[in-house]
């Protein structure tokens, strides 16, 4: 497909800008908060990871679609996105993992997008003004009605999304990377016998795929599950899964978090579970100006720094920690916001990016091997004579 054969497409934001491109994907209309990703490859990860439900992804990278899509590389059960934006499209993907092109696949599963259009001069607008509410649509072509729809929908901050995309029935997870070992040094900690409740709060495929290299038992459950629904497995540790919208709106899972502190078992939270660990222990969030979303975020304390894939819009606000049992292990080194944290005298800790990459570097892979130490250093605690 050329521009000379494809639909018109229409994206306009709150601040009323509007962008006028091609179609590509579903027809239709679809409206979420605007956000960039800087990441050079991982597009089919990023369309499918659940932290980005509701929102349209605006791709920096100029091309998508070159490798096309494939199961395996699926975050969750197909795209969580509202919309995606490029500036050009590959129709013919060239790899030989790929079993259908990036259109064919958003157009199954009724995903609207719009290329044709400057996503540099996008990012600069939402680096500068910061994220907002959009709309594409391949129907309203007009501006101002597109507008209106748009500046009619609910900010992102005071949503929870969680119950969106969290698994509707518990479920175990066994199934490990196919390179299971290939990130993990030479002498690692093996998790056989240990249990591991994961709470999915939009929970991604490859952190399970993560936990389950290191030998673990995977019990996946529901958001909203009560503290003493997740101890009646008997936990050797308890997982915070990342998920989409405001951590702040997630009552039920900041009480079962902060229920689940009195257990004192070990626990490890990622990305949104790292905003509801620390809300649990009495912190605050805030909404950053446009988010971290990319590949190359520096992370980093005391001149050790590791290269993070990150996905938020929400930060631990640090003037909020209010208690000196609770340690800032890592801050992102771009803009000094809390990337990580650990409770002095509690099995706890957790971080604001994604260890378990997919896409991304994997310098923080050692963190599910610090879980899998801290569950077996309790449960040797546990087993030993007072």
């Amino acid at each position: 497909m050329t521009v000379f054969d494809a639909k018109p497409a229409l994206l306009v934001l709150t601040d009323g800008t509007v962008y006028r491109g091609y179609a590509f994907g579903a027809t239709g209309t679809a409206i979420g908060e605007v956000v960039f990703n800087t990441g050079m490859t991982g597009y089919q990860e990023v369309l499918t990871d659940p932290s980005y439900r509701g929102q349209i992804v605006t791709f920096t990278y100029p091309e998508l679609g070159n490798t096309g899509v494939n199961p395996d590389d699926e975050e969750s059960a197909g795209p969580q996105v509202k919309g995606a934006i490029a500036r050009n499209i590959t129709q013919i993907p060239s790899n030989w993992r790929s079993t259908q092109s990036l259109p064919d696949y958003l157009k199954a599963h009724h995903i609207p997008g719009i290329y044709g259009i400057d996503t540099r001069a996008l990012t600069r607008k939402l680096r500068t003004i910061g994220s907002m509410n959009g709309g594409i649509s391949t129907e309203i072509l007009d501006a101002a009605e597109l507008l209106r729809q748009v500046q009619a929908a609910p900010d992102m901050a005071g949503q929870n999304l969680t119950k969106e995309v969290t698994t509707a029935e518990i479920y175990e997870w066994s199934d490990p990377t196919t390179d299971a070992w290939e990130f993990a040094p030479k002498d690692f900690e093996r998790g056989e016998g240990l249990t591991v409740v994961a709470i999915d709060f939009g929970i991604k495929r490859n952190i399970l795929r993560r936990l389950a290299s290191y030998g673990c038992r995977i019990i996946v459950v529901p958001s909203t599950s009560s503290a003493e629904e997740i101890l009646k497995y008997n936990p050797d540790g308890i997982f915070l899964s990342n998920g989409p919208g405001d951590p702040a709106a997630v009552k039920e899972g900041i009480a079962t978090a902060k229920a689940l502190l009195e257990a004192q078992k070990p626990m490890f939270g990622i990305c949104m579970g790292h905003q509801i660990l620390g809300l649990s222990m009495g912190a605050e969030t805030f909404k950053l100006k446009f988010g971290h979303r990319g590949l190359n975020q520096p992370a980093g304390l005391r001149q050790k720094v590791e290269i993070t894939s990150q996905n938020h819009g929400f930060a631990i606000d640090a003037q909020s920690l209010g208690t000196d049992e609770i340690e800032i292990t890592h801050f992102n080194l771009n803009d000094q916001t809390i990337a990580g944290l650990r409770h002095k005298t509690l099995p706890i800790f957790s971080v604001q990016y994604h260890p378990e990459a997919s896409p991304g570097p994997h310098d923080a892979d050692y963190l599910f091997e610090n879980f899998v130490k801290s569950m077996k250093e309790h449960q040797a605690a546990k087993s030993s004579p007072a």
